[in-house]
Formats: C-alpha cells, structure tokens, sequence
C-alpha cells in the first residue's frame, strides 16, 4: 500500500503526518521550502485546550511548556473601566476538572512548527522532502500520483494526498474546487514586544481605549507569550490605510502610556531617560509615563473568511487554510485547521489498513466543513453588532441572545460559545443507528468532545481520558469506587468480564478504561468515543449488540464497501521497508482489548520512476473566481462561513516591519460568492445535506 502524499509542510500538514505516523500509516510530506522557519515574534498561535491536547500528543508537549504560556486570566476594559474578568484554573495535570475553564496555550507560530518538524524527523513512517513544489496531479480508482518541480522533482504515488498548501493552495487549484468568501473582513497592525504591564500573566482586551480616541470601532488586545514578551494587536479601520512605522510607534506608546498606571511630577526632575525608541525620554501626552519596552517584530495581519466548496474529490483532501480562512473577532484558524488533521487522520488510518466506505470518507467533509461553516456563519451574523452597533438590534442578529458585545469577544478569544467552542457532529453521517440509543445518558450530547475526566487503563495506570485519544474506539465504564479496589479484583468482578468480551469482540481497535465519575452519568453507564474524541454514545449497562452497531457506524456503515481499491497498490511492486521498520507498537490498539493486530511492514515511501509517467511541464494557472452571484442565497444549502483565526496569522498576512499594508492571503480573485451546492455525504440523498444544514448563504462577493 502507498504512502499517504500531504502537501504543505506548516503545522496542519506536519500535524496530520504525525497522527498518521501514529497509526501505522506512512506519509511523505512535500514541502516547497528549504524547511527553514522564519523566526517571527509577532506571528502567534493561540491554542485551544482541545487543540493543545492533540499536539502534545503527537509529541509536542514539552515544547508546548517551554516555548509557550498559559494566562492566569482574561479582562476585557471600555475606556477606562474593567467589564469582565475571567479567571483560568491553575496548572494541575492530575486534579479533577474544576469550575474554572482552562487556559490556552500562546506560543510563536515558528516554535510549534519547528517543535512538529522535530517529532516528525524521528518517526521511520514519515518523510519530509524540501524543496518540492507541487505541479500536477493524477488520480485513478487505484491511488494519486503528484508531480513536483525543483531539486527533488519527480513523480510521488500515493494512496490518498492531502492539501495543507495554504491558503493559494495548489492542491485546491489542480482540483478546481472553488473558494468563495470575503477579503478583508479586518486587518489589525501587530508588534511583539519586551515589557512590563500591570496584569502579568493576564491578556486583555481593551474595547474604545481613551488615548485612541476611544471610538466605537477602535480596539486593542495584550497577549502574554513566554520569557516577558507580548503580542500587541490593533483592531483597524475598515479601508486600505497604510500602516507606516512612525504610526505603528505611535499606536505602541499610546497603548503603553495608557495602561501605566504612573504620573510623573514634571517633565525634567529627573523621571526622564533614553527610551527604547531613541527619543530621548520615556514622556508621552500629559500625565501618563510610557513604560521601558524592547520592539522585536511587527507586522499587519488581515483576517479574509473563505470556505472551499468541497474537501474530498476523489483521494485528494483539502485541509487547513487550503479548505477555509476565518479568524474575525478573536478566533482562531489554526485550531480548525488542527481539528482537521485530527478528524482525517483516524479515518484514513482505517482506510488505509482496512479499507473504507466511502460514506467514512466523505464524513470528514461533512464534519469539518459543516463546523466551519457554523463558525463562518456565527461570525457574520455578529460582525456587524460588534463593529457597528448602532445599525443592528441585539435581537435581530441574534434572536434570543442575552449577552452582551463583550461576552461575545470573550467567547471568541477563548474559545466558547458560537464563535470558539469545540464543535458538535450533530448531524455526522457516522451516527449510530435510529434505536441504538435510549436517550440522554450523560451531559454530553452525541457529537459533542467528551469531558476530560481521570480514567484508569488497563495496566492501572490513571491517567486522562484525553491522553488516550487517537488511535481507535475508547469505552469508558462509569464505575464509582474503583480505586479504592485493587486492579486484580474489579477486573475480573461485576461487569468487567462481559465488557472486556464485548470490547474484544468489536469490529474495530478499542480500548476499555473505567472512570470513577462523569457528568451526568449514573454508575455502569458505558461511553463510546472516536479516536477524535467526541462522543458516539452513552449506554446503560454492556449491551454487546448496540456497542458493535455503534462501532460499526464509526467506520462508515457496511465495512469494506469500497474497500477493494483502497486496499491496492497504486503501483505494482512498491518497494518494502527492512524489517523492524513497521508501525510503532500498538498501532493497532492496545494488547488484548482491540481485534486488528498491528500493522505490517510498511512499504517504503513511495517515489515512483519519473520514467513510469508522462512529463508535465507547470502548474495550470486557475483562478478560483467565479460569478459574483453565483448561485447565491441558494435555497436549501447556503454555504455558511465561521470565524477562527484572528490572532495566530494562517490566514492573514503578516508584513515585516510592520511598514506596508496587508498582503491578502487569499485574493479577491479567489472570491465571488457561492449558494451552496450539493456536498452533502454518499448515502444521505434526499436528506438535507449534513455539511451546510442552514439555508441562507453567508458568503458573499467584495461587490456586496
């Protein structure tokens, strides 16, 4: 069997290699740079917890601790007064989870990617290969072939490819999959710096700050990161104005000056110095001292919202920025773009060691893009009460909304509510079957991420559930007291020999753990979760029958159908690896609690003899544009959009100095806006389609 093919080697793409790596799967990674990352203070990632978590699983969790920072809290200020304070749970890995949310992780985007390029280098399973640019692609029943330029040019074969390429994904161009949106939906100037604000350890936002004017529009966040640096972000005007350095400067010392809570006597007693900026004293505007600060990076980030009409076309998958650009109002694209690898990633495990249905398969668009869209649609629904007020009614925008325009930027700055929480596969087409289910067992509703809580695996090991995410099914018994009983006894007592046998017997790789608690859930309660970690179902009591029904709706419904040509070879005589270099062990669920075996050898990563296919000289230069009208407001299957990215820049453009304007990630030619379509997943004819269930397109063209 052929390598999986991942173009792109940014933090989707080396993310979803690693998760493969982990489940036996080979990869090649195709990546256009020389693999050096530019080192840039200002480019920042913000990770969810969920997020956090699925990274530090594939390796990455010391760099996580040292390259990255968890706030104490999170304030949001009007003029000069604070209207919200949250406060985040201290550092505790062991404890129960507490009342308290916990904290994201803000790190430099050039450190998460070099920290996945290092636990990518030691994996045997995966390659990265530099300077190889992407120019043509060729798929047929049995495999892709991908045909890259430069020093390593020649033609790679694989069993499926997946563009994590960006936003001008080549992928996405060689497909010819269109990708509809807005350009600049808003731009911010950012700068890193060295100083010292009066809430350490916590991020602000600072709504109509006084020394900008304190305008409705105006808006400026503080994000701690590692070692006393900040990230600094304006919120600015709506237009093209250019940001010129002396003006980023100005935004700096205001900001600064603003928030110092000293006042001097009087300019020349003594109070003065040589600041950072060269102007010879630390003074600026009456009454206010402009703290010490070191200017290490700046830049202007522009926040575009697209979202690609489809993300499967035959073996080739769109992923990351390649699929959606979003990030208005704090949100955060990279963590969609990680929820994708995630997602994909156990699916084309099963795939590509087991074969799959092709109702699997489209599920990762039908998932993914349908919570995208969700995201999209929630930010453009609340743009224009958030940025503009005045225009819009609380009830018109959103119907029934208690809230107020503050709780809304928490919720998308820390991932809650509509704009930020973890999304929900309500309508996944990998539901169980109408009838498996009773009724709500437990808070957390099918679809839904589970909860946290403290498990016990199979060696008595206690640890947390969602460390043991990622390789297949996970059952969870509900058993109050365990603990306080030795291992040897509560296994072989109660219900632990029938579920043990029901857990052996299910048609896929799983593993039993037992909790002592979870919410709303009764003792013997039984949950079943995804490799991802959201929750199939809960069950009351060992119900072998409806726990195989489930798992078998989990790898698509009938296994195997279509499974013949994705067990073959895209090309005959595939070289083998030597012995010992198969997957890591494992792979295929733990000893004695799952039903495949681990893999065997892998074969080696696939470049094929350029003498075995056609020349092809360039890539096709595409646009992606298309009627600025349409099919929009397409009844039935508008084709919503999200917001989630504002502050880690995979999206946007991030200029050097901080001197010029925005570059647009992804051009207004990318850009008119589409109604819909038909994307819902095989098998779902005649239902309303799971990937945009809302009717009213969101989207629109840069004419609108």
């Amino acid at each position: 069997m052929d390598p999986v093919i991942v173009v792109g080697a940014g933090p989707v793409g080396l993310s979803l290699a690693l998760a493969l790596a982990r489940l036996g799967v080979p990869s090649v990674v195709l990546d256009e740079t020389p693999g050096q990352e530019e080192t840039r203070p200002a480019r920042t990632a913000v990770l969810r917890p969920d997020t956090a978590a699925f990274v530090g699983r594939l390796g990455c969790a010391d760099a996580l601790e040292s390259a990255g920072t968890r706030w104490t809290a999170w304030r949001i200020m009007r003029r000069r007064r604070l209207v919200e304070r949250v406060a985040f749970a201290p550092r505790t890995p062991d404890d129960a989870a507490g009342s308290a949310p916990a904290s994201p992780v803000h790190l430099p985007q050039h450190a998460l990617t070099r920290a996945l390029r290092a636990a990518l280098a030691r994996e045997k399973l995966a390659e990265v290969v530099t300077g190889s640019r992407l120019a043509d692609l060729e798929q047929d029943e049995h495999g892709i072939s991908a045909h890259t330029r430069g020093p390593n040019g020649t033609w790679w074969r694989g069993s499926y490819l997946i563009g994590c390429d960006g936003p001008r994904s080549t992928v996405r161009k060689l497909l010819d999959i269109r990708f509809p949106g807005r350009t600049a939906v808003e731009r911010h100037a950012v700068a890193a710096l060295r100083c010292e604000l009066p809430w350490p350890g916590e991020a602000l936002l600072h709504r109509s700050p006084p020394r900008q004017g304190g305008g409705p529009g105006s808006e400026v966040s503080a994000r701690p990161l590692a070692d006393g640096l900040w990230r600094l972000d304006w919120l600015l005007p709506p237009g093209r104005e250019l940001v010129t350095p002396d003006a980023l400067v100005a935004r700096i010392r205001d900001s600064l000056a603003g928030w110092s809570g000293a006042s001097p006597a009087e300019p020349g007693t003594g109070s003065t110095g040589t600041g950072p900026d060269g102007d010879g004293n630390r003074w600026h505007g009456p009454g206010r001292l402009v703290p010490p600060y070191e200017l290490l990076d700046t830049g202007v980030h522009t926040v575009h919202h697209r979202l690609a009409r489809r993300w499967r076309q035959g073996r080739a998958f769109l992923a990351g920025d390649a699929a959606h650009l979003l990030g208005a109002l704090g949100t955060q694209g990279l963590d969609e773009g990680l929820r994708d690898a995630e997602n994909l990633a156990w699916k084309l495990g099963l795939a590509w060691h087991h074969g799959a249905s092709e109702l699997l398969l489209d599920s990762y668009q039908a998932e993914r893009r349908g919570a995208v869209a969700a995201r999209l649609r929630a930010a453009d629904q609340a743009l224009p009460l958030l940025r503009d007020g005045r225009s819009v009614r609380w009830r018109t925008v959103l119907p029934g909304a208690a809230r107020g325009r503050s709780t809304l930027l928490t919720d998308g700055h820390l991932g809650r509510g509509p704009l930020g929480a973890p999304p929900v596969y309500a309508r996944t087409p990998l539901a169980p079957p109408a009838g498996t289910v009773d009724g709500p067992l437990v808070e957390t509703v099918p679809g839904a991420p589970v909860v946290d809580v403290a498990v016990t695996a199979s060696d008595g090991s206690v640890v947390r559930l969602h460390d043991r995410l990622g390789q297949g099914l996970l059952v969870v018994l509900v058993a109050p007291g365990t603990t306080v009983w030795d291992r040897r006894h509560w296994q072989s007592a109660g219900l632990m020999p029938r579920l043990t046998s029901a857990v052996a017997a299910l048609p896929m790789s799983a593993e039993l753990l037992v909790t002592e608690s979870y919410p709303g859930a009764a003792a013997h309660t039984v949950l079943l979760v995804r490799p991802d970690g959201h929750l199939v179902t809960a069950l009351a009591g060992v119900r072998p029958e409806e726990m195989t029904a489930c798992a078998e709706a989990v790898r698509g419904g009938a296994h195997g159908r279509g499974a013949g040509a994705a067990r073959r070879a895209g090309s005959e005589g595939a070289p083998v690896r030597p012995a010992g270099a198969g997957g890591p062990a494992g792979a295929g669920g733990p000893a004695g609690l799952g039903t495949s075996g681990t893999p065997g050898a892998a074969p080696e990563l696939g470049r094929a003899d350029s003498s075995d296919a056609p020349d092809r000289s360039g890539t096709p230069d595409r646009s992606d544009a298309s009627g600025a009208s349409d099919g929009a407001e397409r009844g039935g299957s508008g084709e919503g959009t999200t917001g989630a990215d504002g502050a880690t820049d995979s999206g946007g453009a991030m200029e050097a100095g901080g001197a010029t304007g925005a570059r647009g990630a992804a051009e207004g030619r990318n850009g008119g806006a589409e109604g819909g379509g038909t994307t819902g997943s095989a098998g779902t004819a005649g239902a309303p389609s799971p990937v945009d269930p809302v009717g009213t397109s969101m989207l629109h063209s840069e004419s609108d």
